[in-house]
């Protein structure tokens, strides 16, 4: 082989390399899913006495932007730890928080009554476990959600820092990793493949075509 086929060998393995990446690079892609846009109307009412200002308040979002949801809630589970005050603050109207399910020795009472917008309601999760709600007019429309009191106050397998780090957390997807280690090495044994083939795998005719 001459180094003309050397160069031909090489840019062929790199040129399949290339397109290997770049199909996995658009299988990377997607779009971020939409946020719920929540609306900024002034309250008008509570159901309960505002907490103190040392106790940790999450808010919850009824019906925000018009959508049949609670944010956060409805798409996935909020979790706190025990003590937290949740402040359910309507944004549409026509909603209220009907319990199903709770604890054993937990009391939330919920609150049944239909309310506006503008309307805030507060309660605060002494007992761990899982909690889940509805809201009765918009049952049917799959209006519910689920709070979950815990010790760290984190999904399950969340972590709470000191230990390995996920590939995903420093911004790059874990394939897209092992993809670029594979590309590396995949040109480096294309070189060498062509290197020894040109080195050792030439004829004594090829190599030296004017002897006899």
């Amino acid at each position: 082989m001459n180094r003309r086929e050397f160069i031909t060998v090489a840019g062929a393995g790199t040129t399949a390399v290339g397109a290997t990446v770049a199909g996995a690079g658009a299988a990377q892609e997607g779009t971020a899913p939409n946020g719920t846009e929540n609306g900024t109307t002034t309250p008008n009412g509570t159901a309960t006495p505002m907490p103190d200002d040392g106790d940790e308040t999450v808010t919850v979002d009824v019906g925000p932007g018009g959508n049949f949801v609670y944010a956060p809630g409805t798409d996935e589970p909020l979790y706190i730890t025990p003590g937290t005050t949740i402040e359910f603050v309507w944004q549409s109207d026509n909603h209220n928080v009907v319990v199903d399910s709770q604890p054993d020795d937990a009391d939330w009472a919920g609150y049944e009554p239909t309310e506006n917008a503008g309307f805030t309601y507060f309660h605060t999760f002494e007992t761990m476990g899982t909690y889940e709600y509805f809201c009765q007019p918009h049952q049917n429309l799959g209006m519910a959600g689920t709070i979950v009191v815990n010790e760290d106050g984190r999904a399950p397998g969340g972590g709470s820092g000191g230990g390995e780090v996920d590939p995903e957390e420093l911004g790059v997807a874990f394939q897209a990793h092992f993809v670029g280690i594979a590309t590396i090495l995949a040109i480096i044994v294309s070189l060498i493949f062509a290197f020894y083939v040109l080195k050792y795998g030439e004829s004594p005719n090829s190599s030296s075509p004017n002897r006899e």
